[in-house]
């Protein structure tokens, strides 16, 4: 079993930028394929961004392509989100979520229910 923790949310102001980190402990971080999700105030949870266990593979949502990027450090168990250009629609709380079914290193996944492990979440809120 693994555990994830977010860091790195906060408020920012439109056209600025936001790293998120998810720290994982308990498993060998490699094994798992990892995603991040956002849920705003009163919608369903959105999927982001996924990345495959070796980190070769990549996939971002339509809504955040050319402004977010996903990436991996196996060696230090941290998955990241890079945001550029924020919008405010971009505010929510970000979740990330670990998958340990992928059968092999290449594989990413979008649906939320292909996810075992979810951390806590971290506010981003984008706002002049």
């Amino acid at each position: 079993q693994v555990q994830l923790v977010e860091s790195g949310g906060g408020l920012v102001q439109p056209g600025g930028s936001l790293r998120l980190s998810c720290a994982a402990s308990g498993q060998t971080f490699s094994s798992y394929a990892m995603g991040w999700f956002r849920q705003a105030p009163g919608k369903e949870r959105e999927f982001a961004a996924a990345i495959s266990r070796s980190g070769g593979s990549t996939y971002i949502a339509d809504s955040v392509k050319g402004r977010f990027t996903v990436s991996r450090d196996n060696a230090q168990n941290l998955l990241y989100l890079q945001m550029n250009n924020l919008k405010p629609e971009d505010s929510a709380v970000y979740y990330c979520a670990a998958n340990d079914r992928s059968p092999n290193l290449f594989d990413v996944y979008i649906r939320a229910s292909s996810y075992a492990y979810w951390g806590q979440g971290t506010q981003v809120t984008v706002s002049s």
